[in-house]
C-alpha cells in the first residue's frame, strides 16, 4: 500500500460516521444495483406503453434499446458518482479500441470452441442460414446482454464487492452470482450454471480487473453471444438461434452441452476459463489486486497513529 492510498484512506477514515454508513461498499452496492433497475424499468415500461399506442414494428427492440440507454445514463450520472472512490468504469479515453478488442477477443475465443468441438466431431455443419433476422439478434443477443449484465455484475456487484472484500473476493462471488443467474434459462442444469460461472465469469472479470473499464467486458460479452448464436447457429444460454450457418451438436452431453449449448460443454469451460485465467494473472502481475477493506482500513489507521 503506497503513500498516497495510506493518506487517502486515513482521511475516509475520518469523515463523519454518517458519512462512513453511506458510502459503506455493501451499502451503496445495494442501493446502486436497485436504483438501476427501478429507473431501468420504468424508462422502459413507459417507452413500452408508449409504443403500444402505434404501429411501429419490433416494439420489443426498441424497448430494449431504450432500457439499455437509460441503464447507461443512470451509471454515468449517479452510479459512477457513489462510494468512497467515485470512478467512471464508461469512461475514456480508448472506449472504441477496447470494445473493437472486446469484440475480437469474444469472436476469436468462441470461433476457437466451434473449432476444437468441430474437429472432435460434436459441431456439425448441415447448411447455410440467413440474414433476415440478423438486426435483430445484434440487439437482442448482443447489445442488450453485453451493457445490462456488465454494467450489473462488473460495473456495480464485482466493484463494489472489491472495494469491500477484495478482488479475489469479488472474483468468485461475482462469477457464481453471473453463473447462477441462468439457472432460470431454458435447458439450464446445474453444470451450466457452473460452467457459465468458470467460463464467463473469470473471463469477464478478469477483462474487468486488467482495464478497469467496462468496454473490453461489453465487446467480449457481446461477439460471444452473437459468435455462437448468430454465427454459428449454437444456441445461446440455452435459448434457440437461426444461425448464419446451420448446424447441430451431436455426441456426448459432456462435450455438447446438451440443450443449454456448447456453453455447458467442457470444450467451452476449458478453453474460457483457461482464458480467463490468463487475464486474471495478467491484471496480478500489472499490480490490479485491490487488498479487502478492512486490511485497507487497519493499514490506514495504523499509519495515522
Amino acid at each position: 500500500m503506497g503513500e498516497a492510498e495510506i493518506e487517502g484512506a486515513v482521511a475516509l477514515a475520518r469523515r463523519p460516521m454518517w458519512k462512513q454508513v453511506v458510502d459503506f461498499p455493501l451499502v451503496t452496492m445495494v442501493f446502486a444495483f436497485t436504483i438501476v433497475l427501478l429507473f431501468a424499468g420504468l424508462v422502459s415500461g413507459l417507452a413500452e406503453i408508449a409504443l403500444r399506442q402505434t404501429d411501429i414494428p419490433r416494439q420489443s427492440l426498441i424497448t430494449a434499446v431504450i432500457a439499455a440507454a437509460a441503464m447507461v445514463l443512470i451509471y454515468k450520472t449517479v452510479i459512477a458518482r457513489l462510494g468512497e472512490q467515485p470512478r467512471d468504469d464508461l469512461s475514456g479515453p480508448g472506449a472504441l479500441r477496447q470494445t473493437v478488442g472486446g469484440l475480437a477477443i469474444g469472436f476469436a475465443l468462441f470461433s476457437v470452441i466451434v473449432g476444437a468441438a468441430a474437429l472432435l466431431g460434436v459441431y456439425q455443419v448441415g447448411g447455410t442460414g440467413d440474414a433476415s433476422f440478423l438486426f435483430v439478434a445484434l440487439i437482442a443477443d448482443g447489445l442488450f446482454p453485453a451493457v445490462s449484465e456488465e454494467l450489473l455484475f462488473r460495473g456495480i456487484l464485482f466493484r463494489w464487492l472489491e472495494e469491500l472484500g477484495g478482488s479475489w473476493a469479488a472474483l468468485l462471488i461475482s462469477s457464481a452470482l453471473f453463473g447462477f443467474s441462468h439457472w432460470w434459462n431454458p435447458n439450464a442444469t446445474l453444470v451450466s450454471s457452473v460452467g457459465i460461472s468458470l467460463e464467463a465469469g473469470l473471463l469477464l472479470g478478469g477483462a474487468y480487473m486488467l482495464t478497469r473499464k467496462l468496454w473490453v467486458p461489453m465487446g467480449l460479452h457481446a461477439a460471444w453471444n452473437i459468435t455462437q448464436g448468430e454465427i454459428y447457429g449454437i444456441p445461446v444460454s440455452g435459448k434457440p438461434v437461426h444461425g448464419l450457418i446451420q448446424s447441430r451438436l451431436q455426441g456426448p452431453e459432456i462435450l455438447t452441452g446438451g440443450g443449454f449449448g456448447l456453453e455447458a460443454s467442457l470444450i467451452a469451460i476449458v478453453i474460457a476459463t483457461a482464458f480467463g485465467v490468463y487475464l486474471i494473472v495478467r491484471a496480478a502481475r500489472a499490480g490490479e489486486i485491490v487488498r479487502p477493506w478492512w486490511v485497507r482500513r487497519r493499514l490506514a489507521l495504523a499509519s495515522g497513529d
